[in-house]
């Protein structure tokens, strides 16, 4: 069985973990590291995973190493890995949001590397997920890869890996969009009198029945849009409300904005410290 390894006991570590125990995988060929004692402890109590303090001990054997810590955690821990993994040779996967596989690569020494970015829905199996591989990693390391990922929502492969910034604006930050709009659109039905518990649920569940019918039914946005929109009817009136307020430019300057930050970030991890 393929022994796994998280760098990193987290919230995203946890629901990874989660995932691929429902589908089948064993606690005993999952091993994680966790600097925090009482977060081990939980893990080893809820999931019956193995759980160390110490890197080395649960990266030794590893098949598969899962790096889901923070990026700015990532040069500090080198070099408590780099020898252990160059030794194994497994595959390295990271989650860390921005970091490049040229840095990974540069920290850990030449290894078949896949970079992922996931995003929070992936707490409750309903994530988004783009990876991208440098030319080390073979079919059946890209098939690990997915599985892996793909026990916490859909998964999507991005050749050129400078197109993972914008997964990042899109899908990694993306959920916070849509917090924001159901914020602004509840905001709103209560200024207009209704109340406040019945708005909430209200906008919640419109978010999630219209994310359904996107991912359920086939359609894409455009259509779906079209087709709840009568001609001269309330609908069509938000919307030309939302035209003229130049709702598609302020969404691509978001993403734009999104983007440009992802790159200032691993620029950073660049820098002598």
């Amino acid at each position: 069985m393929t022994q796994i390894a998280f760098i990193g006991g987290g919230n995203m570590a946890r629901s990874l973990i989660g995932g691929l125990l429902k589908h089948g995988a064993a606690p005993s060929d999952i091993n994680v590291a966790e600097p925090m004692a009482a977060a081990r402890e939980a893990l080893t109590s809820d999931l019956g995973v193995t759980c160390h303090g110490d890197n080395k001990a649960a990266a030794a054997g590893a098949d598969v190493v899962v790096l889901a810590v923070k990026p700015q955690v990532m040069p500090a821990i080198q070099g408590d890995l780099r020898d252990i993994l160059q030794a194994k040779s497994p595959l390295l996967i990271s989650i860390a949001a921005g970091v490049r596989i040229d840095q990974l690569e540069r920290w850990f020494g030449a290894l078949p590397i896949v970079r992922c970015m996931p995003n929070t829905p992936a707490l409750i199996g309903a994530g988004a997920t783009g990876l991208c591989a440098n030319a080390a990693v073979s079919a059946a390391q890209k098939a690990k890869a997915q599985e892996v990922l793909g026990t916490a929502g859909v998964t999507r492969w991005i050749d050129d890996e400078a197109l993972m910034d914008t997964v990042t604006a899109l899908s990694g930050s993306g959920p916070a969009y849509f917090f924001a709009m159901v914020e602004a659109m509840e905001a709103a039905a209560v200024a207009q009198g209704l109340p406040r518990d019945a708005a909430r649920a209200l906008a919640a569940q419109t978010c999630l029945g219209a994310g359904r019918m996107l991912t359920e039914g086939g359609e894409d946005a455009a259509t779906l849009r079209q087709r709840v929109t009568s001609p001269n009817g309330t609908t069509q009136a938000a919307l030309e409300s939302f035209a003229a307020d130049g709702l598609p430019l302020i969404v691509a300057n978001a993403m734009g904005a999104a983007r440009k930050r992802g790159v200032e970030l691993a620029a950073s991890l660049d820098e002598p410290t």
